[in-house]
């Protein structure tokens, strides 16, 4: 009797980015497909410069202080944080910019294909949603499924979040002072299968022939609980707001003009319909959170800005 091979999502999916034909191997950067908050402007690497400063001061100043970039693309993000430290902490300052396809040369990032350990503020921004996991579908008796998305219909399918969970606990552990996952995602509470494809900043039907970006929704309370710890999950928009960036207008002529332009970047990165919806996975190692964040709502995701094809 002759059955069928099962599907490897996992692999296929892996392959389609990583591979030697795959969509990251051969050179591909996020900017050219899809917009994302470090190409709205300068103002995602501004906030992140200040939860750096704040790290810094809780971790005491150390002599070397790091900002490493997990995922990053064409290094925009790290490049960004780089220009814009000033004073002790540029002094002091070491970017690095961790991928796994070709580097971007870029003045004072240095690159590597494996996350350091570090000391100071690890980011990975939207990098566990291109992380690939199985695909199962339900009923399933999957163990992460049984947690994470018990509420599986009979026939629907569901990404398998564990490789996430094990990659951001991972990323978590080797550094000293804070770890910061940016994305897009759902929570136990409102699942739904996302598995999508992107190519020249249009979404697209998956196909795993490295011709297109491959990503899904990242189940961030899995991540959080895998990494364990001290942590808060908010909502881009709260917490920029937290760490200064309201977009308020101020000034005449060339100062109103550009106080006016810098307010709609910040509004583009804290609209709750867009870039402001994505979760802040924040994480204290050695430090407490509270010394980073003050208190703020938890993190509600919109189901409505969930990917359909």
């Amino acid at each position: 009797m002759h059955t069928c091979p099962v599907f490897d999502w996992e692999a296929a999916w892996h392959a389609a980015l990583y591979g030697p034909s795959g969509f990251f191997a051969r050179g591909e950067k996020p900017s050219a497909h899809f917009r994302t908050s470090p190409l709205v402007g300068p103002e995602l690497a501004v906030a992140l410069v200040e939860l750096l400063s704040r790290v810094d001061a809780a971790l005491g100043f150390p002599p070397v202080v790091d900002f490493v970039d997990v995922g990053a693309g064409g290094g925009e993000l790290a490049f960004a944080v780089r220009s814009l430290a000033t004073g002790s902490l540029a002094a002091r300052l070491r970017v690095t910019a961790v991928e796994l396809g070709p580097p971007v040369e870029l003045p004072g990032v240095r690159w590597t294909s494996a996350v350091p350990e570090c000391v100071g503020l690890l980011v990975g921004h939207e990098w566990l949603d291109s992380i690939p996991c199985p695909v199962v579908t339900g009923p399933s008796s999957d163990p992460w499924i049984t947690r994470w998305w018990p509420s599986l219909a009979d026939g629907a399918q569901a990404e398998v979040g564990a490789p996430r969970d094990a990659a951001w606990a991972a990323a978590v552990a080797s550094v000293r002072g804070a770890a910061l996952a940016v994305d897009y995602g759902h929570l136990v509470s409102s699942r739904r299968f996302t598995l999508t494809g992107y190519r020249a900043g249009r979404q697209v039907p998956v196909v795993f022939d490295g011709s297109c970006d491959i990503t899904a929704h990242v189940a961030l309370d899995a991540c959080a609980a895998a990494a364990g710890g001290d942590r808060v999950l908010v909502s881009q928009r709260d917490a920029l707001a937290a760490l200064g960036l309201t977009g308020t207008v101020s000034g005449s002529g060339w100062e109103w003009l550009e106080s006016a332009a810098r307010a709609g970047r910040i509004a583009e990165l804290r609209d709750p319909a867009g870039l402001g919806s994505f979760g802040w996975l924040l994480h204290g190692n050695g430090i407490p959170v509270s010394s980073l964040l003050p208190p703020l709502p938890p993190w509600c995701p919109d189901p409505a800005s969930f990917p359909e094809l």
